[in-house]
């Protein structure tokens, strides 16, 4: 889940921002696998998921609804959901244990922050992958907290002009944070862009 290693930001922030990504086995488990994602992705909700998404067909922006886009999961697809608290997240790891579906499923956020979630449900992490940062000309990056905002879609679909418009158009009183972090997670495919840490964000860069 490489997309969702990338997130930039302060210890404090990113404490505030996990995603657990869940997917069948390619030829091995996909067969049926539908129903038992759409499952696991109500079972996130009712966990406290902010936001949800499917990489195969969209966010629920391009589907028209949440519940068109959770009924339209099909068998092969690769789903996400954002969480803004620990406690969220492990009453989902242990609602996704208990269900016991037999899909992949796989947390991002700050490495000791989900070993904890997992200890208190009796889960071991098998895998680890970790970001070793950005390379290159990184002096024509972002140098301030729009890069913050930039990375919370691994896809690059949050444009960095969509940015900028969005904090014009909330520091012109036009519309909130809140508002604000709604229109930034729009082209995020994914649906991996955490609402809630954007509209703090934007809402410390713009003083409202």
């Amino acid at each position: 889940m490489t997309h969702t290693l990338h997130r930039f930001g302060d210890p404090a922030k990113l404490g505030q921002d996990f995603v657990i990504l869940m997917m069948p086995s390619k030829d091995i488990n996909h067969q049926g696998s539908g129903p038992k994602l759409q499952r696991m992705m109500r079972l996130c909700l009712e966990s406290g998921a902010i936001e949800v998404g499917d990489a195969r067909l969209g966010n629920e922006y391009h589907q028209g609804g949440r519940e068109k886009m959770i009924n339209n999961i099909e068998d092969r697809a690769v789903i996400q959901a954002v969480f803004d608290d620990e406690a969220a997240l492990t009453r989902a790891l242990k609602a996704l244990k208990e269900a016991d579906e037999g899909m992949s499923v796989v947390v991002s956020g700050l490495f000791e922050r989900v070993r904890e979630c997992c200890r208190e449900v009796g889960l071991e992490p098998h895998t680890v992958n970790q970001s070793l940062g950005r390379w290159g000309r990184t002096e024509k990056l972002p140098q301030d907290a729009r890069l913050e905002l930039n990375t919370m879609c691994g896809h690059g679909m949050v444009a960095l002009g969509l940015i900028d418009d969005t904090i014009e158009q909330v520091k012109a009183g036009k519309m909130t944070p809140e508002e604000a972090g709604k229109r930034l997670f729009k082209p995020c495919q994914c649906g991996i862009f955490n609402t809630h840490r954007a509209a703090k964000i934007v809402s410390a860069l713009t003083g409202r």
